[in-house]
């Protein structure tokens, strides 16, 4: 007889009955066969009914098994287990479910019970023996099949504990074992994290660089899940994987039509390829958030006249080699894709959407066409462009950082893997991190069927249920003419015929209906131009609150708070915001948010409230930031500090200098790459923000976040008293009287409390 594995630690069996306690034969074995369940360490964990047991399911994931009282409810016959049955399917297409009943008597099964159903156990017809054996059996086949390929290898391989006599030097942990801060490291993350910090030298794993063996076959079951030809594995962040393609696609000289509000990424790619830019610039609106790119200029002839207005690609006769959009933005906006991939199209072959915050678009219907790889891949594709799609599965998935993957959609300009691969593996380490890899696997896995639906199902409901709230909260506040924070989103969404209030829309609707999300031309509320109706929507995960002081059309009021004070307070209360703009902070609903979470946010955003009304003491509310310079706060309340803050921004025009710096399009004089090499060879002086006037940038400015460069290398500055120098000269006066609220400013040098850049 084969040995049976043994059973994992924590494996866990629903059992679903409210008869076990009864003295009828069929409850004794019953009885029997959980006792032999329990002496094979399976934890049971019990339910009196469906509605239980459905709450069971989506708290327990642990759970390997289910088995359900056929005859749970006499009167009603068999329909509430098979109803049951379906509704764990639904949620989980592997679960093993057994269906424990007395005796066949014969009568033909339903089909729906043959669909659902892993099959019966006879209580009265079989030995505890083998009703066990045939749980068991179930339940390897059901982990057996939940691992994706990487992780099951790398599980394997980690368990067996092999001696091994490659890097890396700790050797499985053994090396930090040696040592008392070594141990206190290895204690702290666990002994697991280290069995799986591998060398590429082991076979076993296959190869990141050539992409064989399991971390081969977990690319091509991430393409599978994601709707790609081909996926590529990243282990730095979708810059890397931005980078790579960049590398791959386009050769010195070559027109690069790119998203003027790219990330920097995009920027260090110009730079490596040797690219010519030609930008495709989208609007600001009056919290500073950056819009799509208008649908116009999308299109040949807007393409056309770029080219020829630009005086770096103007006689220019090659095709453009590669468009960049980004796709959805930092803050939530999604274009419709499939209109962008038809417009842009005609002008370039090869098209690459960096989708690092939308990885999870494929997987619920809420974003249907606004994604890269939309549907299944079909060959041909000879009249379409070929597809290029960056994700940061970290971002808003479940994997760890600087995971991301590369998505490619082959269409008439063919991408052979081995000229693709020459490109990544100049960017691809020879010594990855074996988690990070894996956690892109688990990942697709986590999205794969039924399970992408529920979770992502399950953000937008918890992202959709805080903004009800917070929209709830600041009605009541209005009514009684007192202030409160609002959130970025639609006032009032159309429920057939009838318009609705956000706040009571049905939630059924706002997670089931694009309408519901749609920046329609002329709303209010986004104050983004140029668009056209159902090009772009905002995607609900992404939640940015915004604080009083400035109104739709960008005018300042005489009191206001400055989000940057709120996202200070809110860390020092335990709640960190993904990022701050003037006016606005962005919150990001992943599959990780729960109710719990998002309700201690609600609470502190009350708290502010109060402590802010009662101007509450600096030492009081926010004592880390009175430590740093008790002098400058020590003495003040905390309205009062947010007055101050607010009438420094006022008086310095700060949201309206943001504006026409970035509606503000630098000269170009040289490409990015012309500015690296002279930048790389020594020239270049630093020099103070008067000084940069009429000069030519030798790096990029980049406010962070979202890490959008304000100016690229090569471009000229502008003079003293232009948009760029003015803006970043009101920056640095800000930043000189708040110092402990300055802006994070890449390519800026703080010296002695003045700005300094490089310049030609």
């Amino acid at each position: 007889m084969q040995e049976q594995k043994p059973v994992p630690p924590g494996t866990r069996i629903l059992v679903v009955s409210g008869r076990l306690h009864e003295d009828a034969d069929s409850a004794r074995a019953a009885r029997d066969l959980l006792q032999e369940l329990k002496r094979q360490y399976i934890e049971l964990v019990t339910a009196a009914g469906a509605v239980e047991a459905l709450a069971v399911v989506e708290s327990e994931p642990h759970l390997q098994a289910i088995l359900v009282d056929w005859d749970m409810d006499e009167d009603a016959g068999h329909a509430p287990a098979i109803a049951l049955a379906e509704a764990i399917r639904a949620r989980n297409a592997g679960m093993p479910v057994f269906l424990l009943a007395k005796r066949h008597d014969g009568a033909p099964v339903p089909v729906a019970v043959l669909r659902d159903a892993e099959g019966f156990i006879w209580l009265l017809e079989e030995t505890t023996a083998a009703a066990s054996g045939r749980i068991r059996a179930a339940m390897c086949r059901y982990r057996e099949a939940l691992l994706p390929p990487l992780f099951a290898a790398l599980e394997k391989f980690t368990r067996e504990a092999a001696y091994s006599w490659h890097t890396p030097g700790h050797m499985g942990g053994a090396g930090f074992l040696r040592s008392p801060v070594g141990r206190m490291f290895h204690d702290y993350f666990g002994a697991p994290v280290f069995g799986a910090d591998l060398s590429i030298s082991v076979g076993a794993l296959g190869s990141l660089l050539d992409h064989s063996g399991p971390i081969g076959a977990s690319e091509r079951y991430a393409a599978h899940v994601f709707g790609a030809d081909r996926t590529y594995y990243v282990t730095n962040g979708t810059s890397t994987s931005n980078r790579v393609v960049m590398n791959a696609c386009v050769a010195r000289g070559q027109i690069v039509l790119a998203d003027r509000n790219c990330h920097k990424s995009v920027e260090h790619g110009l730079c490596l390829t040797g690219a010519v830019p030609v930008y495709l610039r989208a609007h600001r609106n009056h919290l500073g958030l950056i819009g799509p790119i208008p649908p116009a200029a999308l299109r040949p002839e807007a393409i056309a006249a770029a080219i020829a207005q630009s005086p770096l690609a103007a006689g220019n006769r090659e095709k453009p080699a590669l468009a960049i959009i980004t796709n959805a933005t930092y803050d939530g906006l999604c274009i419709n894709a499939a209109q962008a991939e038809d417009w842009l199209g005609a002008s370039v072959d090869r098209l690459l959407f960096d989708e690092a915050w939308f990885g999870h678009a494929r997987f619920n219907p809420l974003y249907a066409g606004r994604f890269a790889m939309r549907g299944d891949p079909v060959a041909p594709r000879a009249d379409a462009p070929t597809v290029f799609a960056t994700q940061s599965t970290h971002k808003l998935l479940a994997a760890l950082s600087q995971a991301s993957m590369i998505h490619l959609r082959e269409g008439r300009a063919k991408t052979e893997h081995a000229r693709f691969n020459e490109s990544y593996m100049m960017h691809a380490s020879t010594s990855p991190q074996y988690a990070i890899i894996a956690s892109n696997d688990v990942s697709a896995a986590m999205m794969e069927g039924a399970g992408g639906r529920r979770l992502t199902g399950e953000a937008i409901a918890e992202a959709i249920s805080f903004r009800q709230t917070m929209a709830r909260l600041q009605a009541d506040f209005s009514a009684r003419d007192d202030w409160f924070f609002t959130v970025w989103q639609p006032d009032a969404v159309a429920d057939g015929g009838t318009i609705l209030d956000f706040a009571e829309a049905p939630p059924a609707l706002l997670a089931a209906d694009q309408k519901c999300w749609m920046l329609e031309p002329g709303a209010a509320w986004h104050g983004f131009p140029a668009l056209e109706p159902g090009y772009c929507m905002l995607d609900p995960l992404k939640v940015t609150i915004a604080t009083p002081g400035i109104n739709r059309t960008g005018g300042l009021a005489q009191t206001g708070i400055p989000a940057p004070l709120l996202t200070a307070y809110l860390a020092e209360h335990g709640v960190i915001a993904e990022k701050t703009t003037n006016f606005s902070v962005l919150f990001l609903f992943s599959i990780g948010v729960t109710r719990v979470k998002w309700g201690s946010l609600v609470n502190a955003l009350l708290d502010f409230k109060r402590d802010y009304d009662g101007n509450a003491a600096l030492a009081r509310t926010m004592p880390a930031l009175v430590q740093k310079d008790p002098a400058a706060f020590g003495g003040l309340g905390l309205r009062e500090l947010a007055q101050a803050m607010f009438d420094a921004m006022r008086d310095a025009r700060i949201p309206e200098l943001l504006q026409q710096a970035y509606n503000f399009l630098p000269q170009p004089e040289m490409i990015p790459a012309a500015a690296h090499d002279m930048l790389v060879r020594g020239q270049g002086v630093a020099a103070g923000l008067a000084e940069l006037g009429d000069g030519c940038a030798a790096t990029a400015i980049v406010p962070y976040p979202p890490g959008i460069p304000l100016i690229m290398p090569g471009e000229g500055f502008g003079p003293a008293d232009g948009p760029m120098l003015t803006y970043l000269a009101a920056l640095q006066e800000f930043g000189k009287r708040f110092p402990a609220f300055a802006p994070d400013t890449h390519g800026i040098e703080l010296v002695d409390g003045a700005y300094h850049g490089l310049r030609f």
